[in-house]
C-alpha cells in the first residue's frame, strides 16, 4: 500500500494500477512527515505541530477507519512521543516496528510499542574543539536493538540496551571531521553507512572503528543516504541536487544530476550563445552549461583550478562574474577571495578551441581592479574583426576599464593573442557599478551611484549624463531594434527611468521595487520583476511604450534574484496578442532558494516536439534485444529513405500508430492486457495502401481527374436538363416536383453503366 501525506491535513491511500487515490483521510493538522510500517497496516505515524507551541512537533499515531467512502475523517489520534524534530532523518522506527526511537539536540527518546514504555537518554552538551555533541541523524539496526546516532562533532555513537534507563551501552565511532548528516544501516545490518560535508561515503564494517573503506571526491556534502530493499545498491542524495547509486561493494555506478544547486549563484544567469545552455555558477569554482532542452549539464568549467576544501568558515576563492563574446568565441571570468584589507581578484580570458570542443584560458590579470568588480560586458558586435572586440570592466575602485586584444610579442607564448587595458575611465570619484553596451556597439553606457554616463565607444568621450535621485543605479540597459534610442534605468530606491539618447531627456519614470530587468536580445521586449509585500511581479513592456504589455502579478512567493531570455530554434505560434513577446525567446526566472521557473503558453506535452518525444523514450527503453533490433530497424529505414532522396519520415508510421504509442508510452504497469494489443500491433505492422510508388500516384491521379472531368460532365448536363425544365411557375416562388439527391443519385449510376453487351444482338 502507498500512502502520501499533505501539508493540508490529509493521508492519501493510493491505487497503484489506477494512479488514483482510493480514500482520503482528514487529519485536520499540519502533517509535516509521514512513516508507514508492515507491522500495523490499520494505521500510520505522522509529524505534527504541537498546538499552543511553536517550533514544538509530536510524532502521533492515526488510526485508519475501514469505513465505505472516499472521503474520511481519521479521529484517532494518539501521541506516541512529544518534542521530536520534524526532519524524517531523526526518527527511525526498529526491529519489526517493535519501537520508534526520535533524536533532537542533546537528548535521545525510545519508545516500545507492545510494553507502552518510553525511555530517555541524553549527551553532554558540551561543546568540543570540533563541535558540539548535538543529535544530527539517527538509525536503527534491522535484526538488532541497537540504534546508531550521528552527532556534530563528526562522532557516531552505537547504543545497546536501551531497553533498561540505567544499563544503557554505547560504543563510539570516530572519522568525519564535521557534522554527520545521516545514517544508514546495510539490510542484513553486518555494515553501516555515513556521510557528510566532507563529499566521501564511509563504510562501516561489523560496527569496529578499524575495519572501514571509503568512497571518496562525490562532489558535494551527502545529505541523504538509502538502501535498495535488496540491498545491492546503495543512493546518496547531495546538497548540490545530484543522486549517486552506488554498488554494494562500494563502486560509483550511476549520476543523475540536473541543475547543480550551489552555495550562491553570484554570475547570475547568462546565455551560452553557441548552444543557448544557461550558464552559472556550478561546483564550487566551476562554471556549468546546463542545458534547458534535456534536463542535463552539457559540461563543468573548471576556472579555478584549485582543489576545494570542504570545511565550514574556511575563506576560500570563488568564481564571482562571467561574460561571453556575442558569437561565443571568448569567455570573461573574474575570481575573487574575500579580504577586509587586500582583496585577490583575478580576470581570465578564455578562447574557445573547435578541436578540443572546449574553452582554453589565454589570458590572466591579476588585480585588474584594486577592489571588487561589480559588472562587465563585451561590446556585442560582429566578430569578424578582432579589432571590434572589447570588455569593459566595472569595480568598486571608482572606475572602469577597457581592455583590448593585442598581439602577443612573447616568443614562447603558445597563443598570438593576449588582452591589455586600452582605457581608464572615471566620473567624479564615484563607484561605478553597472555598464553595457548599446545594440550597434557605438554606445558604452557607466551608472556610478546616482548618475549613469554615456560614452563613445570609439573616441572614450562622454556623451552625456543622466540622474534621477534619490537611490543608486541598480539595473541599466538599452533598448533594442525601434527602441534602440531609449535607455532603462532601475533604482534602489523603488523608480524605473526611461530616458531619451536623442533629446538626453526623461521619457517617462515608474515608482516600482525593480530587482531584475532582463532585454530580449530578438526584440524590444524588457522583461523587469519587482519584489513588493513579499511576492515577485513581472512585467513586460517597451521603452516606447510606458504601460506595459503585459503583468503577472504574485508570480511566486520567492524573491526573482535572476533573469535570462533563452532564443528558441524557431519561432513559437502564439494564439495570443498577451503573450506575443515570448514567440521568439522564453524567459527564466531563479529565486532566491535556486529554484528555476519559467513562463509558457504551453503545457509540457504540448512543447516537447515529437523528435524529443522519440527520443525520451528511446532514452527510457532498457537495453534488450528488442530495444536494440527496434534501432536497428530504424537507421536502417532512415538510410533507405536517405538513398532514395526522400523525406526522413521512418517514424511517422509508428508515431501514429496507437498500438506502439500503447506500447512505449504507458507505465507497465497500467498497460491492457496483450491479447488486446496483440491485433492492434500486428495491423499497425502491414502496409498500408496509402505507401504507394510515385507511378502508381500519378496513374491514379490521371484516372481521378478523368473521372472528375466525366462526373462534372454528367453534372452540367444534369444542371443544364434542370434549368431547362424550369417553367415560369417556378420564377414567381410556387414549388414544383424535382428530382430528389438519392434520385440523381442513382440515374448518375444509371448513366454510367455499360450498355455494350447489347451491340452483340
Amino acid at each position: 500500500q502507498l500512502y502520501s501525506s499533505s501539508l493540508d491535513g490529509s493521508i492519501k491511500l493510493w491505487d497503484f494500477m489506477d494512479g488514483i487515490p482510493i480514500k482520503t483521510f482528514a487529519v485536520g493538522s499540519k502533517l509535516l512527515a509521514l512513516y508507514a510500517l508492515a507491522s500495523s497496516e490499520d494505521s500510520v505515524f505522522v509529524v505534527i505541530p504541537k498546538s499552543g507551541e511553536r517550533d514544538t512537533f509530536q510524532l502521533v499515531s492515526v488510526k485508519l477507519t475501514k469505513a465505505a467512502g472516499q472521503d474520511l475523517e481519521a479521529k484517532e489520534l494518539s501521541v506516541v512521543l512529544d518534542g521530536v524534530d520534524a526532519s524524517p532523518k531523526r526518527i527511525a522506527f526498529g526491529r519489526e516496528g517493535e519501537y520508534v526511537a526520535a533524536v533532537k539536540e542533546v537528548n535521545l527518546q525510545v519508545y516500545f510499542f507492545k510494553r507502552k514504555q518510553l525511555s530517555r537518554f541524553s549527551v553532554s552538551a558540551v561543546k568540543t574543539k570540533s563541535g558540539n555533541n548535538h543529535f544530527t541523524c539517527i538509525a536503527c539496526h534491522p535484526t538488532e536493538d541497537c540504534i546508531a546516532t550521528g552527532h556534530a562533532d563528526g562522532k557516531i555513537r552505537l547504543w545497546r540496551n536501551f531497553c533498561h534507563k540505567k544499563e544503557y551501552t554505547f560504543s563510539t565511532l570516530h572519522w568525519h571531521h564535521d557534522a554527520v548528516m545521516d545514517l544508514a544501516f546495510s539490510m542484513e545490518g553486518t555494515s553501516l553507512l555515513s556521510g557528510g560535508v566532507e563529499s566521501v561515503l564511509v563504510l562501516w564494517h561489523n560496527e569496529s572503528h578499524c575495519q572501514k573503506d571509503f568512497l571518496p571526491r562525490l562532489g558535494s556534502a551527502i545529505e541523504y543516504i538509502s538502501m535498495s530493499p535488496d540491498g545491492a545498491l546503495c543512493c546518496t542524495l547531495h546538497t548540490d541536487n545530484r543522486i549517486t547509486i552506488i554498488n554494494s561493494n562500494l563502486r560509483f555506478s550511476k549520476s543523475i544530476q540536473g541543475l547543480i544547486k550551489s552555495t550562491d549563484v553570484k554570475t547570475g544567469l547568462v546565455v551560452d550563445p553557441r548552444t543557448k545552455a544557461l550558464v552559472l555558477n556550478g561546483e564550487p569554482g566551476h562554471l556549468q552549461f546546463y542545458c534547458l532542452q534535456s534536463d542535463q549539464q552539457l559540461f563543468s568549467l573548471d576556472i579555478l583550478q584549485r582543489q576545494y576544501i570542504h570545511q565550514a568558515g574556511l575563506n576560500q576563492a570563488d568564481l564571482v562574474k562571467v561574460a561571453f563574446s556575442a558569437q561565443g568565441k571568448w569567455l570573461a571570468t573574474v575570481e575573487e577571495r574575500e579580504e577586509v584589507t587586500d582583496p585577490e581578484l583575478q580576470l581570465k580570458l578564455w578562447f574557445y578551441d573547435e578541436e578540443t570542443q572546449s574553452f582554453k584560458l589565454n589570458t590572466r590579470i591579476n588585480m585588474p581592479h584594486e577592489d571588487h568588480i561589480t559588472d562587465m560586458c563585451f561590446r556585442d558586435m560582429e566578430e569578424l574583426e578582432d579589432d571590434s572586440l572589447i570588455l569593459v570592466t566595472a569595480g568598486r575602485d571608482c572606475v572602469f576599464k577597457v581592455w583590448v586584444m593585442v598581439e602577443d610579442t612573447d616568443p614562447e607564448a603558445q597563443q598570438s593573442v593576449s588582452w591589455s587595458c586600452d582605457f581608464v575611465g572615471s566620473y567624479h570619484n564615484y563607484q561605478a557599478t553597472n555598464c553595457c553596451f548599446s545594440e550597434d556597439g557605438s554606445l558604452l553606457a557607466v551608472s556610478f551611484e546616482e548618475t549613469v554616463t554615456v560614452w563613445d565607444s570609439v573616441t572614450w568621450d562622454l556623451k552625456c549624463t543622466f540622474c534621477h535621485p534619490p537611490g543608486k543605479i541598480r539595473n541599466i540597459c538599452f533598448g533594442r531594434l525601434t527602441c534602440s534610442k531609449y535607455l532603462i534605468g532601475a533604482t534602489d530606491y523603488g523608480f524605473l527611468c526611461c530616458w531619451n539618447l536623442l533629446s538626453c531627456t526623461l521619457e517617462w519614470s515608474a515608482h516600482l521595487n525593480i530587482l531584475v530587468l532582463q532585454p530580449d536580445p530578438l526584440s524590444e521586449y524588457i522583461a523587469a520583476v519587482s519584489w513588493l509585500s513579499k511576492e515577485s511581479s513581472l512585467f513586460v513592456f517597451k521603452p516606447n511604450e510606458p504601460r506595459p504589455i503585459y503583468i503577472q502579478r504574485n508570480l511566486c512567493k520567492e524573491k526573482i534574484q535572476l533573469a535570462a531570455f533563452v532564443p528558441r530554434d524557431e519561432p513559437e505560434t502564439i494564439g495570443s496578442e498577451k503573450y506575443l513577446w515570448l514567440r521568439r525567446s522564453q524567459l527564466f526566472f531563479l529565486t532566491d532558494t535556486q529554484e528555476l521557473m519559467t513562463l509558457s503558453t504551453k503545457s509540457l506535452e504540448e512543447r516537447l516536439t515529437p523528435s524529443s518525444q522519440q527520443l525520451a523514450v528511446e532514452e527510457s527503453l532498457p537495453v534488450t534485444p528488442f530495444s536494440l533490433l527496434l534501432g536497428k530497424h530504424r537507421r536502417q529505414q532512415s538510410q533507405e529513405d536517405i538513398d532514395l532522396g526522400k523525406l526522413v519520415v521512418c517514424n511517422k508510421h509508428e508515431q501514429d500508430s496507437p498500438a506502439v504509442k500503447e506500447l512505449l508510452h504507458t507505465p507497465a504497469h497500467v498497460l491492457p492486457s496483450a491479447s488486446f494489443l496483440c491485433p492492434i500491433f500486428i495491423n499497425s505492422l502491414l502496409i498500408s495502401k496509402e505507401n504507394k510508388s510515385a507511378e502508381e500516384v500519378a496513374d491514379e491521379v490521371e484516372m481521378e481527374s478523368e473521372k472528375t472531368e466525366d462526373d462534372s460532365d454528367e453534372e452540367r448536363d444534369v444542371t443544364e436538363m434542370e434549368q431547362g425544365d424550369t417553367s415560369p411557375v417556378e420564377l414567381l416562388g410556387k414549388m414544383t416536383c424535382k428530382l430528389s439527391k438519392s434520385q440523381e443519385k442513382e440515374l448518375r449510376k444509371i448513366r454510367k453503366m455499360d450498355y455494350s453487351w447489347i451491340s452483340a444482338f
